[in-house]
């Protein structure tokens, strides 16, 4: 009777293999090999800039037709030529590289503070226990969330206290814009050196008070500029990089020097 149950289940064990095995081939859905080279060929970070959840998926939604060919934000224009190579198609235009720029430069020396914080050391718990301890609204806090938010090690806090991002490092996957609170780090080209490394919005006489090298919508830069690639808005000097030329005349009338003229400076300025 044994026998008889074993070799019962024994054969039934075959039929449903087969079976699963005839089904499989039946309502196989063919894999694009398309999806494995794109994959191979994307960074590997899976830091979710694209908005998909990691490479394996970006891949599939590449070749499926659902994402973009420069879709990839970490593997910059490099993978995006690479990908289109792949799908045997061509990019419309070159992407151009871009890079994370925190738009302050207010350190312990050169901003004033209202008091101390001393509670969970993280910018957004700053902001929600009072605005963080800076008169300026606008500036750095310096206690690293976008430092903690950035997969690349590609942004530190100097020692004077504020977040500075190393452009050699930045793949401009918009973590570190995201994590800042105060919403004063954004994404700019990278083949440009000059840029304006302040958000306050305040009028000129009450930045003054609040930081020594906070912009104060004086109009300076703007009359210097011979390419008209800079305005003030909301009372605070912003540069239209289409136009912007990297002559640095803007950087050489601003009074309170809060125009960077090169890379090296923004790093010397907030440290």
């Amino acid at each position: 009777m044994l026998i008889y149950a074993i070799a019962t289940m024994g054969l039934m064990g075959l039929i449903f293999g087969a079976l699963l095995a005839v089904a499989s081939k039946k309502f196989a859905v063919a894999s694009d090999e398309r999806v494995g080279k794109v994959r191979a060929v994307l960074p590997g970070v899976n830091c979710g800039a694209c908005g998909y959840a990691g490479c394996d998926a970006l891949a599939e939604a590449i070749v499926a037709g659902k994402a973009a060919l420069d879709a990839c934000k970490a593997g910059g224009p490099r993978v995006a030529e690479k990908v289109a190579d792949i799908m045997g198609a061509k990019l419309d235009k070159h992407p151009e590289r871009m890079v994370a720029l925190v738009k302050c430069v207010g350190n312990k020396d050169k901003t004033k503070y209202r008091g101390e914080y001393s509670g969970v050391p993280s910018c957004r718990a700053a902001v929600m226990a009072g605005n963080g301890p800076k008169d300026c609204l606008y500036g750095c806090l310096g206690f690293g969330d976008c430092v903690r938010a950035c997969p690349f090690d590609a942004i530190h806090i100097s020692p004077g206290g504020v977040a500075v991002v190393d452009a050699d490092k930045c793949t401009a996957c918009g973590k570190c814009v995201a994590a800042c609170p105060r919403g004063i780090i954004e994404l700019v080209p990278a083949s440009h050196k000059v840029h304006v490394l302040c958000m306050n919005q305040e009028k000129g006489v009450v930045t003054r008070k609040q930081c020594t090298v906070g912009c104060i919508a004086c109009q300076a830069c703007v009359r210097a500029c011979p390419k008209g690639a800079i305005s003030v808005q909301n009372n605070v000097a912003k540069i239209d990089y289409s136009k912007c030329d990297d002559c640095a005349l803007c950087a050489a009338k601003c009074p309170v020097k809060v125009i960077s003229g090169r890379k090296e400076s923004v790093e010397a300025a907030a440290s």
